[in-house]
């Protein structure tokens, strides 16, 4: 049986950027930030076509500290490189977090539990994004060589589709992007932590490295 190409999800970002330069539109864009290093080439790329106000809600991340460290890090990303930016703080809600994952607390980084997480974040990101009649919404997730993007782009349609809202495709690692966004966390000094954000990505990421 003949295998389907996969999508190309930076090609499908091209073609929509180049309709909204040949419209001369400027778009809305909630852009859900899971982090200010992933935020900070998606920022430098698409605000040259839209109007974006970044939407931090991550009820993953733990312990506290580190999620208001974090925080601190995308508000001070957005003030030196890009202040015409908007920035809205969701709920910190890591119980609603905990009682997703149950049963779910062994599986493998990129499996069951991430998957639902980050289903559980792009449905509030278009909850936010109707209420407040945006253009598009999108995350700055895909620009991570641990996501896959197919995955995140499906949820995202899907998510799309009952909220009836556009979601931006994308792949944001596409282009360079991954590797521009270490540049600009190198030039802005920011905050990269080893380990995605939750208790359990953490414990995974120290047995790695053979600290636990």
């Amino acid at each position: 049986m003949k295998q389907m190409p996969k999508p190309n999800y930076q090609l499908e970002l091209d073609r929509t950027l180049q309709k909204l330069s040949l419209a001369n539109k400027r778009p809305s864009l909630l852009l859900h930030a899971c982090c200010a290093p992933c935020s900070s080439y998606v920022l430098e790329y698409l605000t040259q076509y839209f109007d974006i106000t970044v939407f931090y809600y991550n009820p993953n991340i733990s312990p506290e500290n580190e999620y208001l460290h974090r925080v601190s890090e995308i508000k001070r990303l957005i003030s030196e490189m890009c202040p015409s930016v908007n920035f809205i703080e969701g709920r910190y809600e890591p119980e609603k977090f905990y009682e997703m994952a149950k049963g779910l607390e062994n599986e493998p980084e990129r499996g069951a539990r991430c998957l639902k997480c980050y289903r559980m974040r792009l449905e509030e990101s278009a909850a936010v994004a109707k209420e407040n009649k945006f253009d598009y919404f999108t995350t700055t997730l895909s620009i991570s060589p641990q996501k896959d993007s197919i995955v995140l782009n499906s949820i995202g349609k899907e998510i799309s589709e009952k909220y009836d809202i556009p979601y931006l495709f994308s792949d944001f690692k596409k282009k360079g992007g991954y590797k521009r966004s270490i540049e600009l966390s190198a030039q802005f000094h920011l905050y990269r932590q080893n380990f995605c954000g939750c208790i359990f990505s953490k414990m995974q990421s120290q047995k790695k490295c053979g600290n636990i």
